[in-house]
């Protein structure tokens, strides 16, 4: 670690982590409720590499170093041979500590060795810590053979789950699929921040000093560029991109291929996997005679990156990554940036950045014929090129380290809150998300300011979402942290305890009665209508299916029922489709919540907009219907029990609130 320009790819280590990291701390670090941070490494001193490396304490900016603590040993070691350096390496940072007058409020670990560090602070020191994976051994496991060391990486890493105070994840793959593998992970304690897309680095990039690194090894530079830039390490696949490439004709008809891995002085450079990479790489160029249509340099800086993937769009190529398997993928929302499409794996997050920006396509790598299919389409199909690239663009400006850094501090500051029992309220709102909480920013501030001023009024949520992506709304959104979140369409209740968020696990106990879902998805799997939806949107008493037809929920019922099995079958937005226990869904868990309360019913205000709010809308006496909602819950405005708002949104509740609110006031003067 070092002040940009960051050294990527001069180790094997030097990857994508580096730029999340200085991204974070830098934004960070600009925060007026920010006092300081410090970037903490080993020390090491290895003049090949560069001076900065052995300097103790390096001031980056007025609140920004990089301290390097010496463990005893000064080479430079990579991640696997630091291990048997990390006690000296803990020791010596606690002995640093235990001289501080100031001591941090928080500490961020990133990667399962520097949770091992953390532990021994907090054990120390009783600090905190936040936790962030980058990369999980679990899901790596899928991709090798078995490997002790990996065996011991994942053990280590289920170690910093479970200690871990907060998790923070990068991807819904990551936050929702990778981490829930392991056996100490707990889904209330991990929250979804995507990082920035290295928004201050992208101004300005030209394309011209890209075109002279490349035109040495290129017949004609001019061509679309399929361009790759990963560390050259083996699950980067950077060796079967280079066989796709050598073995399709049309590929290599239509396009140069340009791979920028990593920084080496020749074949022998760098260390044993960079040089068994390396050595795929010009194999692969020279059994498929790719001289003059692929380009691979050698060295470049930080600042190049940004002209390749502008010399990239300029040619009208594109992005690939066809990664084993890819946590997350700060190069593609770096693509997106500078307007380039892509084509990416599809295991990992890397799926999740694609549809969300909308830039391209994901395809399995181990499917050639399917990977190198995607390539060609984007390839050959100016107006999909042209679309990708603008919504790419145009998406990508949310994937900010101002909005990362905002939703970081807010996760500390209710971290270090003191543990509280669960609130008391006179009343409480319970609403629905999409739609209904969001839609219209003003709508969204007069409601959070509307519940700010009475603090006897308390906050819920009941969304389809999932817990994570409902905290990364709500947070977007800056509404206030409530007290209870029902998620995955009522089949999970958390609730906040100080700062903290906890499961409901008699809830959970009463779903699992006679909830079997291997046989549901037997009874229905040969009917065409359902198509399931990704493993990310599946939940232990929730599955999810695409769904078509309007009559398609009373064909599911019948089909359930046919087999002898009873579940709640919710239809809503048209296409989605959600099968749960009989005792579950958002109604219940509205009355469950009422309960623990020690609310009654009618001292709820359930807030919704579409199908998966019916029950609940139908259930409760003060339901609110916003004026946007969908046609298929129209007929609920006709019932006595259901108030339909003259205002959409969030403004629809402050209207009814306050209209609800008049009607008590003026009751109890009338008393």
């Amino acid at each position: 670690m070092r002040p940009p320009p960051l050294p990527l790819g001069i180790t094997e280590d030097s990857g994508g982590h580096l730029t999340y990291l200085w991204g974070a701390a830098e934004a960070l670090a600009e925060r007026d409720d920010v006092s300081h941070v410090e970037l903490v490494t080993r020390l090491f001193d290895e003049p090949e590499l560069g001076p900065d490396y052995k300097i103790p304490l390096q001031a980056c900016g007025p609140k920004l170093d990089i301290r390097r603590i010496d463990s005893g040993n000064r080479r430079y070691l990579s991640k696997e041979a630091a291990a048997a350096d990390r006690p000296a390496f803990i020791a010596a940072l606690l002995a640093d500590l235990e001289t501080r007058d100031v001591l941090p409020d928080v500490v961020h670990a990133h990667f399962a060795d520097a949770a091992e560090t953390a532990i021994a602070i907090r054990d120390q020191f009783g600090i905190p810590f936040v936790y962030t994976a980058h990369s999980l051994g679990i899901d790596k496991s899928d991709h090798v053979t078995a490997d002790g060391d990996l065996t011991r990486r994942i053990g280590f890493e289920d170690r910093a789950i479970a200690e871990a105070d907060a998790i923070i994840a990068s991807s819904r793959d990551e936050a929702e699929r990778q981490l829930m593998r392991y056996p100490s992970a707990d889904a209330a304690k991990i929250h979804r921040i995507p990082p920035g897309a290295g928004l201050r680095q992208a101004a300005g990039s030209n394309f011209a000093r890209a075109r002279e690194m490349v035109a040495p090894f290129l017949r004609n530079p001019d061509k679309p560029v399929i361009l790759a830039v990963a560390r050259p390490v083996h699950k980067k696949n950077l060796g079967l991109l280079v066989e796709m490439f050598g073995r399709s004709p049309a590929l290599r008809e239509a396009a140069n291929l340009v791979i920028v891995a990593g920084l080496r002085d020749g074949p022998d450079s760098g260390e044993q996997e960079q040089r068994e990479v390396i050595a795929q790489l010009l194999d692969g160029l020279d059994r498929h005679d790719l001289y003059g249509s692929l380009a691979l340099p050698k060295r470049h800086g930080q600042s190049d990156i940004a002209s390749f993937y502008a010399y990239a769009r300029e040619t009208g190529g594109l992005f690939v990554n066809p990664a084993a398997t890819e946590p997350y993928g700060l190069t593609l929302t770096e693509a997106a940036l500078h307007a380039l499409p892509v084509v990416a794996t599809c295991h990992g997050g890397a799926a999740d950045i694609v549809a969300e920006l909308g830039h391209g396509i994901s395809a399995d790598p181990s499917d050639e014929e399917a990977f190198i299919g995607g390539m060609l389409a984007v390839l050959g199909d100016r107006d999909r090129w042209a679309e990708a690239a603008a919504e790419g663009q145009a998406r990508v400006r949310v994937h900010s380290w101002e909005r990362y850094a905002e939703r970081f501090v807010a996760i500390a500051n209710d971290m270090r809150a003191p543990h509280s029992a669960t609130a008391r309220g006179r009343d409480l709102l319970l609403s629905d998300i999409d739609g209904t909480l969001t839609g219209c920013r003003i709508g969204a501030r007069n409601l959070r300011a509307a519940l700010l001023r009475d603090p006897r009024r308390l906050f819920g949520i009941a969304t389809g979402r999932s817990l994570q992506e409902a905290q990364r709304i709500l947070g977007e959104w800056h509404y206030p942290a409530p007290t209870v979140l029902v998620t995955s369409v009522g089949s999970e209740i958390y609730w906040r305890e100080g700062g903290r968020l906890v499961a409901d696990q008699s809830f959970a106990d009463r779903l699992a009665h006679d909830w079997d879902p291997e046989r549901i998805g037997e009874a229905l799997a040969d009917l065409d209508r359902l198509v399931l939806q990704p493993p990310v949107e599946q939940r232990r008493f929730k599955i999810s299916y695409f769904a078509s037809g309007n009559d398609i929920a009373a064909l599911v019922e019948e089909r359930l029922a046919e087999a002898g099995l009873v579940a709640r079958v919710i239809h809503s937005h048209g296409n989605l489709l959600d099968i749960l226990p009989t005792n579950g869904g958002k109604a219940a868990a509205m009355r469950w919540v009422a309960r623990r309360l020690g609310l009654p019913l009618s001292a709820v205000f359930a807030a919704g907009d579409s199908g998966n709010d019916r029950d609940m809308l139908e259930a409760c006496p003060r339901a609110i219907l916003v004026a946007n909602h969908c046609p298929t819950v129209a007929d609920l405005a006709r019932r006595p029990n259901v108030t339909r708002t003259a205002a959409p949104h969030a403004r629809g509740i402050v209207e009814a609130l306050e209209r609800f609110d008049k009607e008590n006031h003026d009751g109890r003067l009338a008393a």
